[in-house]
């Protein structure tokens, strides 16, 4: 799978040939470094003065970098695609090289911190369900009224939270219909394809 770059991320990928070998490795040090801790406008400015390079320079240098760790990282793009991807800006081979030895290097890193980064979301822990049906009242002697009343055990983050619900048996089996319909789509071939990219 190669990675498409727009023409800004390759415009500020542009200027990692103007800055040398030397320069690109302390970029790819920055660019991790930026997914590690966030901003760090001061490291940025040391690394022009040190590097005798623009800061805006090295700011649009790191921003490119990131974006193309961190997309080559999360699709989990083999040496060969992420060479094609490159070979596409242009770059020298030996270039092409550093940038494939940054990603090799920090590729299980960005996995890592991506996956911290990535929302805590609730789980399935139990449900008990009730079904109620009101079969009269003071005003109407016969009338049937069903319910469904659902209690949804999660589990998020170590604790035990429960979820009530209550609707009626027709908007429940629409429900169901959705979800099996979902299911269903879960198990085509496009939908396998982007799981698998996304693992």
């Amino acid at each position: 799978m190669l990675l498409v770059l727009s023409e800004e991320q390759k415009a500020h990928l542009g200027c990692l040939p103007r800055v040398g070998g030397a320069a690109v490795g302390e970029l790819g040090r920055l660019a991790v470094e930026l997914l590690r801790r966030g901003a760090a406008p001061r490291a940025c400015e040391a690394a022009a003065r040190k590097l005798n390079i623009s800061v805006d320079t090295i700011q649009h240098g790191v921003e490119g970098l990131t974006y193309l760790l961190t997309e080559s990282s999360k699709l989990m793009i083999s040496e060969i695609d992420f060479q094609d991807s490159v070979h596409v800006l242009g770059f020298s081979d030996e270039l092409n090289k550093l940038l494939l030895q940054l990603y090799l290097d920090n590729r299980k890193e960005i996995r890592s911190i991506l996956s911290e980064l990535a929302p805590k979301l609730p789980s399935y822990h139990s449900l008990e369900w009730r079904l109620d049906v009101q079969l009269a009242s003071r005003s109407l002697r016969q009338q049937i009224k069903p319910a469904v009343t659902i209690k949804l055990h999660l589990n998020q983050n170590e604790d035990q939270t429960a979820q009530v619900l209550q609707t009626d048996p027709s908007t429940l089996l629409h429900l169901i219909q959705q979800l099996e319909q979902a299911l269903g789509e879960m198990k085509t071939n496009h939908c396998r394809r982007i799981v698998r990219n996304m693992k």
